[in-house]
């Protein structure tokens, strides 16, 4: 971008200075509107979600077999709730803020399987790819019980079809070990920033891991130019998927179910703030996205990135969503939250959810550290940094004063509320690559 250009863009939308210092920096949405008025733009609504749920379940049975970790949760892969109220009085008193209500903190880090967010979308679209075909092959109907895609014949089947996608690392991991369990040849793009163990452990799966020299972009890139002249390569476009998306939204009914289980209230006086770290997108989008089916307008989701990647927020700030980049604007593109790395925000998700979300912010990776050492210290669990990224939304909510005037919440409200910190990985990191983790937190 010239300077004149950038002159021009920085004087309209002046947060862009901020963001080009690489502050950390607050922004809650001015356009975020009901759920009603919001939901047109989507293009997805909740008949998309139960079908997607409806599938999940239709492969329960094979994921009880193929993964017997599942087998206590009847083959549903889903993550628990915990409550964290040291880490709530710690950020309290740091940050020199009263946050009311309760702070708890949804554990996909520790999910199944591949021990991130990714094992929602990214498992469901190879599942939803690997039921297509094996339909349209006339070896599988959906009145079967799906176990039978254990078989050896059906595994001989889909080693016909091969599996690309682009990844920082735990979109990798997730699509890399479904695809592999089901007998796909899998090619899994990734950037340099994308974490040594992931690539090892996804070679170790018989995985084709594509290394770059470049960022996630260049890897998404180079994986689809590979698979768009093979008729039997499915590249998985984490930047425009809708399956990946909706993979994600299923969340959305989970929660409230545990939430209603829990008996955790929310409603116009009960308000619901969730956090959620964000990449490309599409996961932070597909379960905001379920969680305003879920809980309509009494849920508010903010997105956490990091100072040296704030592509969402540079996106739905400008409006120009996947037509700039943070590289435009000078910043490197380079942090330590390697599933966060990216530079460039989904065109679709931006311009599909920009209505529905509350707000943005960026954090330091001395911070992102700096938090995870007192996460481990405090509640005894232990994340990757990307997924510590949302553990200050309370503080910046609490501290909003002219946004909570501007959504009418009362201090009332605010000590009925609930603060669900989604946490986005971290359960399969090594212990040694844990062990330097926390040193770097000073912890």
């Amino acid at each position: 971008m010239n300077q004149e250009k950038l002159a021009e863009l920085t004087s309209s939308f002046p947060l862009l200075h901020n963001l080009m210092s690489l502050e950390e920096l607050v922004w809650f949405n001015p356009n975020a509107t009901t759920l009603e008025a919001g939901l047109p733009y989507v293009g997805l609504d909740e008949n998309d979600v139960q079908d997607a749920s409806e599938r999940l379940k239709r492969f329960a049975p094979y994921l009880c077999k193929a993964f017997p970790e599942l087998e206590a949760t009847r083959g549903i892969i889903e993550s628990e709730v915990q409550a964290i109220p040291a880490m709530q009085e710690y950020l309290s008193n740091h940050y020199g803020v009263k946050i009311s209500g309760k702070m708890l903190m949804k554990k996909d880090s520790h999910l199944p399987i591949s021990g991130s967010i990714k094992a929602r979308g990214g498992i469901y679209e190879v599942l939803k790819h690997a039921e297509e075909l094996a339909i349209n092959a006339g070896l599988l109907s959906v009145e079967d019980n799906y176990e039978k895609l254990y078989s050896d014949e059906l595994k001989s089947f889909f080693s016909e079809h091969s599996i690309a996608v682009g990844s920082t690392g735990n979109l990798g991991m997730s699509i890399g070990i479904i695809s592999a369990k089901l007998g796909f040849q899998v090619s899994v793009h990734m950037s340099a920033d994308a974490r040594t163990w992931k690539k090892y452990k996804l070679r170790s799966l018989g995985v084709t891991v594509v290394e770059h020299e470049q960022d996630y972009g260049v890897a998404v890139e180079k994986g689809r130019e590979d698979a768009k002249d093979d008729p039997k390569c499915f590249f998985i476009d984490d930047e425009n998927s809708r399956n990946l998306f909706l993979g994600y939204s299923v969340a959305g009914e989970r929660l409230k179910k545990q939430f209603d289980d829990m008996g955790i209230k929310v409603d116009s006086d009960n308000p619901l703030f969730v956090y959620l770290p964000c990449g490309v997108g599409g996961g932070p989008g597909g379960v905001a996205f379920g969680l305003k089916l879920a809980f309509g307008d009494n849920v508010r989701c903010i997105f956490a990135e990091p100072t040296h990647s704030p592509c969402m927020l540079l996106g739905v700030y400008t409006g120009l969503h996947d037509g700039i980049s943070v590289q435009e604007l000078g910043i490197d593109n380079i942090t330590a939250a390697d599933g966060l790395a990216v530079g460039r925000a989904s065109g679709f998700v931006g311009r599909a959810m920009e209505r529905l979300l509350d707000g943005f912010y960026t954090i330091t990776d001395e911070n992102m550290y700096k938090h995870l050492g007192e996460l481990s210290e405090l509640e005894d669990v232990q994340l990757e940094p990307s997924a510590l990224s949302g553990m200050v939304g309370p503080v910046h909510v609490s501290k909003g004063k002219e946004y909570q005037d501007r959504m009418d919440l009362t201090e009332e409200k605010l000590e009925n509320a609930t603060h669900l910190v989604w946490a986005t990985g971290g359960g399969m990191v090594p212990a040694a690559e844990m062990t330097a983790y926390l040193a770097k937190s000073g912890r």
